[in-house]
């Protein structure tokens, strides 16, 4: 049988298009520094992250009293193995977290939250989501990019009275954006809001909703129709869950995190006040990308905490197993794989600490940073756990349950696999983010010769962007080709008597960082134009960035580590083996920028998108279901019972 075409409502667009609603969904403007995009160009300013900044005291007082408090919780309140078997959170461990004030970790005292830091609230998202990854889903979901963070941003002093307290101690929220037939391409966005006197009607359905199926107050993303008086756009607004016409459809299941409360909402005819539109008409965009910025933060924290624990695993049991007459640990094969979850533990920590405490002291614009730290966090953090199954081997396959019916110790490291696994794709997927980072990595470079290379232009504009063009490559790129990177003793406070000597991994960054500038720019004058379309190109340039902030960002917390006589040898000893594996993976993505199968990648594509190659699908019986492969989002009243729970 044929499937069904998408949904009639879904607004057909062009490609041009859709590129043109996230554009200027973008924050064109940089006001305060930052350390990536000064990378991508080609400088490495050291100066913006080191010395390390450190927290206020008050502020590590406060945090560490509710890290106490939710240790606590964690260790004697949440099964882990019960939420795993039963798929769902119990409500009296929600109620838990409620009373401890885990809801308003990021709200301000004032509305009745804990008005903890980022760094502090990245570390409780890291210990709770080390004891169940759901839990950590929910709270993030609910904070990160929920109700508390847009209204904060950008709500009324009126919205922040009338739903902070609310959703510091007894509301969940979660935020819908995706739909149906649209995930990362909003200017295809079907709900729709129409103006009606004081209140806007919402007519559409909502797809993985992390926390809508419990949620009490929602931020939706929905189309404005333009008409007098209205500028219309895609707009946020704050909706009661509870609104008639409302109606929570599904509660999805999926490989991991299956204690999450995620489903399908459907609008049908649903009445919002006008005095719940965060900001205005047509800024939605700009509130879902600028709540980000922090926000992408939470995914990292939580693989920070699974890479600790596999760690942890890998230590003990790695020690205690034995092979051909040694523990396991002592061959060099898993030895190495021990090496790499450290070293990358330690650098993925580093990273997360230093986004966040940049995000605290509100100097840098951390949007680079923060979207690097979700791409890179989110990749090693499943790497991390794919080595950690391996070297428990069949033990690590098989569940938790089955190791202690059996009687041996129940460790979830195939759940871990799996719980792991929707961060590559959760809060922008890697593909998605490597374009989003890309685009802020060429900024410069589209500011000053974009006119040239947009078919759109007239001549005369063109002409003005090219001399603007050779003035600025004029001054910025003799500055590419020598700097600090290439004299031996620059970097020399990384370099203390009796430690790894980490200077040298940052004249590697300095070094490198040129030569990414000097790639890019080359790329952009092959390409010019098409450049968009290389998106393999360009996610290699990203993950090089990755790595050299990565490599920073460890030998920043090494040294601080060490000044703070807080396990400062320890520190150096694996920044320096992460660094030296990191220069191994970026001299390969170097290599790959140019010696690559790209060309030849597209060309197989369109043979097995035409149907050439169907002959090598024969022999095999497909298991999948009936069913379209998008389902029907067309707006109406809706025909399914409603699965909404509120925990109460």
């Amino acid at each position: 049988m044929s499937a069904p075409s998408a949904p009639k409502n879904t607004p057909k667009v062009t490609e041009r298009e859709a590129r043109q609603v996230a554009e200027a969904a973008r924050e064109q403007d940089w006001h305060k520094p930052s350390f990536a995009k000064e990378l991508f160009l080609g400088r490495f300013r050291l100066d913006l992250i080191h010395p390390h900044p450190l927290p206020p005291v008050d502020d590590v007082r406060r945090g560490e009293a509710f890290l106490a408090r939710l240790r606590d919780f964690c260790e004697t309140r949440i099964d882990s193995a019960l939420i795993e078997r039963e798929a769902r959170i119990p409500d009296e461990v929600i109620n838990g977290l409620k009373e401890l004030g885990a809801l308003g970790m990021k709200i301000e005292p004032k509305y009745g939250g804990l008005g903890l830091t980022q760094v502090y609230y990245n570390k409780a998202l890291s210990l709770v989501g080390s004891a169940s990854p759901a839990i950590g889903a929910l709270l993030s979901a609910h904070q990160s990019i929920g109700v508390p963070q847009p209204l904060k941003l950008f709500g009324s002093q009126e919205q922040k009275d009338a739903f902070l307290p609310r959703l510091a101690s007894t509301d969940i929220s979660a935020f819908l954006l995706t739909e149906p037939d649209v995930g990362s391409d909003p200017a295809r966005l079907a709900t729709s809001a129409v103006p009606d006197g004081s209140d806007y009607i919402l007519d559409g359905v909502k797809l993985w909703t992390t926390n809508g199926v419990v949620a009490d107050l929602l931020v939706v993303m929905a189309r404005v129709p333009k008409s007098e008086g209205h500028r219309g756009g895609i707009t946020a607004f704050v909706v009661e869950a509870d609104s008639p016409g409302i109606t929570v459809e599904n509660r999805n299941a999926f490989m991991g995190l299956r204690g999450i409360e995620n489903g399908v909402t459907r609008f049908h005819r649903v009445r919002v006040p006008a005095a719940n539109r965060i900001g205005p008409e047509g800024a939605g965009l700009k509130i879902a990308l600028t709540t980000l910025n922090t926000g992408r933060l939470s995914l990292p924290a939580m693989c920070v905490g699974a890479g600790k624990w596999c760690l942890k695993i890998a230590r003990e049991w790695s020690a205690v197993r034995e092979q051909w007459g040694r523990p396991v640990a002592r061959h060099e094969a898993v030895g190495a794989k021990i090496s790499f979850i450290a070293a990358t533990t330690f650098a993925l920590e580093a990273v997360v600490e230093l986004s966040s405490q940049m995000a605290d002291e509100n100097r840098n614009d951390i949007r680079i940073e923060a979207a690097l730290a979700k791409l890179y966090g989110s990749e090693m953090g499943c790497l991390m756990a794919d080595e950690l199954v391996q070297i428990r081997g069949g033990r690590g396959f098989e569940t938790a349950e089955s190791l202690a019916a059996r009687g041996e110790r129940a460790v979830p490291a195939e759940q871990l696999l799996r719980d792991l696994r929707i961060n590559r794709i959760f809060e922008g997927s890697t593909e998605i983010m490597h374009l989003l980072i890309a685009r802020e990595a060429v900024d410069a470079h589209l500011k000053v010769a974009g006119d040239i290379i947009d078919p759109d232009k007239p001549l005369s504009a063109k002409a003005k962007a090219g001399a603007n063009a050779a003035g600025f490559y004029a001054r910025w790129l003799p500055k590419l080709v020598s700097g600090p990177g290439q004299l031996p003793r620059t970097y020399g406070e990384f370099n203390p008597s009796g430690h790894p000597d980490l200077s040298t991994h940052l004249r590697y960054v300095e070094r490198s960082a040129r030569k990414l500038a000097r790639s890019t720019f080359y790329a952009m004058s092959r390409w010019q134009g098409r450049m968009e379309t290389k998106q393999g190109f360009l996610g290699r340039i990203v993950d090089i960035g990755a790595e050299l902030f990565a490599m920073s960002a460890a030998c920043v917390r090494a040294e601080l580590l060490r000044s703070c006589d807080d396990h400062g040898r320890e520190a150096y000893q694996l920044a320096d083996a992460f660094c030296r594996q990191s220069r191994v993976r970026v001299e390969e993505l170097f290599t790959r920028l140019w010696s690559n199968t790209d060309d030849l990648d597209r060309r197989v594509v369109d043979g097995v998108l035409s149907g050439t190659y169907t002959w090598l699908e024969d022999g095999i019986i497909d298991p999948s279901g009936e069913g379209p492969w998008i389902a029907d989002a067309t707006p109406g009243p809706s025909v399914r019972d409603d699965v909404h729970r509120p925990i109460r």
